[in-house]
């Protein structure tokens, strides 16, 4: 019977025949070395069969791929703090100081310019150490910390990483010089403390350019480098030291320093600065990440090392900060104020460090007027404890801070302020445009006050006669008036929407108000002015967008109307003697139970929002207001607006004409009208046609 062949995983006696039989025939003493050199051929083989195709699936483009943090400039130029990426600083090989580089190579790897990315001899060194007395000693050369840093591998000691990090150390040897693999290792190291890379480290250690050290401090530098946090110049200072000596020995052993220049160096006292602080959070860099997201893909952002230039003025925004704390502060004071306060949720963090606070909030928003330029922006009273960014993502009843807009659509169907609007309870049949038609507002005074001046109404924030002059309007108009000054689509066809039953966004309505002063242009706001690269190519940059939100004869009656709020007769008289210089305009809020203070205003040059309110939306405080809460801030913030140079000027208006009015009609006044006349500065193209209808000649 044929005898079968033998299954293929077999192995067969029969291969080689002729090879085996010749390696039989030697003496022991032979046969022994050839078989283990067939051995490690074999196992050769596999390794580079293996490992070579698992290091072939890595990019080699990643090791230049080095997240930098991007730094942020405000308008004048000055640094006020990093986004994404990390603590890094990127210089080329020229930019190091030799000594950094000589102390680095007789810590980490003395045979570096003679190997091919795995060193033989170290791994030989390694593996007797760990034989004779246990200790672990590193056999990884720079390359392979450089493949290891660059790819994410695990900081495990296992065999497995240990082999893909030689192979992938042979691949970076065969594509890059040697100085191109150092540049990259010592931008890309961790030095403790958050830093990467030697021009970041020798700037905060030591608070000068790598090329700029000396040995003492170039040996403490590389020493960090296998301990971070045990040689940390910062917390450890003694280990720190004698980890410097440790590398000027190492230096002195193989060639690399003098003794004389070693017993020198050890004997110099290295000074190390102080640890900065850790990066507080910061509203303006809050407001400046999510402006970021609107223009670059999430993959440049993350990348970093970008310089990132914006509006803000960093003076007025600490300014804002400040004040709204000072009297968010003092408003937890007021008699009848019952919620948390700030100092109870500091106290209760140390029993409880992951609490979310409670207590009183606020929000601030500077814009200038003609550009949109945000300069300023505070998202809460505290950023440490909380992230929420108020000013830019809190939607938040409007209330009275609407008015205004309704005002102004009224104004385009030919509204006046010296129109009259009664102030009486609303009847059955005046309301005929919005859907409530029995909606029955009253005053927050409880009072009627019959036929008033229409900027008497918006200036005393009379609810009846806001609800009058939208219906003059009509509702699509209110609706598209704040579609076009950029508050969106209220989406409701409620008379309620007249008196701002309405969520707005502070920073939206903060623009929205900047209309009035700037001729009925809105200027799309915007914090980032624009970006460059590291190699100083322009990325982006933004400029300013205005659309034509007003006509301006509109925008202008509506600022003058805005004016009386801020004078005696108005909702906020205590603006007027408030100590600033120049015209000012705006209007209060407050909505149902005090739950919500606003105060929006504006000057020629800025217009500024306040918010307050408590997150969960309860009431503040017992006839709380707009006008006691929120206007004292306003004014506080505006004085420093007014100190830092956005003064004076006047208002944007289009050709104005006096003319003499019937103060029952608003129109232009006949000879038989009764009455003082009412003398109006108007814009041209506002003056109703024709004369009075009330007292026609006869």
């Amino acid at each position: 019977m044929p005898s079968k062949e033998p299954h293929a995983s077999t192995p067969s006696p029969r291969l080689f025949p002729r090879t085996r039989r010749r390696i039989a025939a030697l003496p022991w003493f032979l046969r022994w070395p050839l078989r283990l050199a067939f051995l490690t051929l074999a196992l050769f083989a596999a390794f580079e069969l293996i490992y070579g195709w698992l290091a072939s699936r890595y990019d080699l483009a990643d090791l230049s791929r080095m997240p930098a943090r991007s730094i942020v400039f405000d308008a004048a130029g000055r640094e006020i703090g990093r986004l994404h990426g990390e603590d890094r600083q990127p210089v080329p090989l020229s930019k190091v100081s030799p000594l950094f580089l000589q102390a680095l190579l007789a810590r980490e790897d003395d045979r570096f310019y003679s190997h091919h990315g795995f060193d033989l001899k170290g791994l030989a060194r390694a593996t007797y150490r760990r034989l004779t007395d246990g200790a672990r000693q590193g056999a990884s050369t720079i390359t392979m910390q450089l493949a290891r840093n660059s790819f994410g591998l695990t900081t495990d000691r296992s065999t497995h990483r240990k082999l893909l990090e030689i192979a992938l150390a042979r691949r970076i040897e065969a594509a890059l010089s040697k100085d191109q693999i150092l540049e990259l290792y010592v931008n890309r190291i961790f030095f403790g403390t958050g830093i990467h890379g030697i021009e970041r480290a020798s700037l905060s250690y030591f608070g000068k350019p790598a090329i700029a050290l000396r040995i003492d401090e170039a040996a403490m530098l590389a020493a960090i480098i296998r301990g971070p946090n045990l040689f940390s110049p910062f917390r450890h200072y003694k280990a720190a030291v004698s980890g410097r000596n440790m590398v000027i020995d190492r230096m002195v052993t193989t060639g690399r320093l003098s003794p004389d220049a070693a017993v020198h160096a050890k004997n110099t006292s290295t000074s190390v600065l102080p640890e900065p602080p850790a990066p507080r959070a910061s509203w303006a860099l809050d407001a400046v990440r999510r402006d970021l997201a609107r223009f670059l893909d999430a993959s440049d952002i993350e990348d970093g090392g970008l310089f990132i230039h914006t509006t803000i003025n960093s003076s007025l925004q600490a300014a804002a900060e400040s004040i709204l704390a000072s009297e968010l502060n003092r408003i937890e004071r007021l008699p009848g104020f019952s919620h948390q306060r700030r100092t109870d949720f500091i106290n209760s963090l140390a029993s409880n460090p992951t609490a979310t606070p409670a207590y009183l909030q606020g929000a601030v928003t500077i814009i200038e007027n003609h550009s949109g330029a945000v300069l300023a922006s505070v998202g809460g009273r505290d950023s440490s404890h909380t992230s929420f960014n108020r000013a830019q993502l809190a939607k938040r009843q409007a209330g009275s801070v609407f008015k205004p807009f309704v005002y102004a659509a009224a104004i385009s169907k030919g509204l006046l302020p010296a129109s009259l609007l009664s102030d009486d309870p609303l009847q059955p049949g005046d309301i005929r445009s919005a859907s409530d038609a029995l909606f029955q507002p009253a005053n927050a005074d409880r009072s009627w006050r019959g036929l008033q001046r229409a900027d008497w109404g918006l200036a005393q924030s009379r609810n009846t006669m806001a609800v009058r002059a939208g219906e003059l309007a009509g509702i699509p108009t209110v609706r598209n008036t704040a579609i076009n000054c950029g508050l969106g689509d209220p989406a409701t066809d409620s008379a309620q929407l007249y008196l701002g039953n309405t969520g707005v966004i502070l920073e939206d309505l903060v623009s929205a108000y900047s209309i009035f002063p700037n001729g009925g242009k809105r200027s799309r706001p915007y914090i980032i002015d624009h970006i460059s690269d590291a190699a100083g190519r322009l990325v982006f940059r933004s400029g300013i967008i205005s659309t034509d939100a007003l006509t301006p004869a509109t925008a202008w009656l509506t600022s003058q109307m805005l004016l009386k709020v801020c004078q005696p007769g108005g909702t906020a008289p205590d603006i007027a003697r408030a100590g600033l210089t120049g015209p000012v305009g705006g209007k209060t809020g407050t909505t149902d139970d005090s739950r919500d203070a606003w105060f929006i205003g504006f000057n020629p040059r800025v217009s500024c929002g306040i918010w307050i309110g408590l997150d969960n939306s309860s009431p503040i405080i017992t006839d709380g207001s707009g006008s006691s809460l929120a206007a004292p801030i306003w004014s506080a913030i505006m004085r420093r607006a007014e100190s830092s140079g956005y003064r004076g000027g006047n208002f944007r208006s289009p050709p104005i004409r006096t003319v003499s009015l019937c103060p029952l009609s608003g129109r232009p006044a006949g000879p038989h009208c009764k009455g003082p006349l009412v003398r109006e500065s108007l814009p041209a193209d506002s003056i109703p046609a024709g004369s009075c209808p009330l007292h026609p000649n006869r």
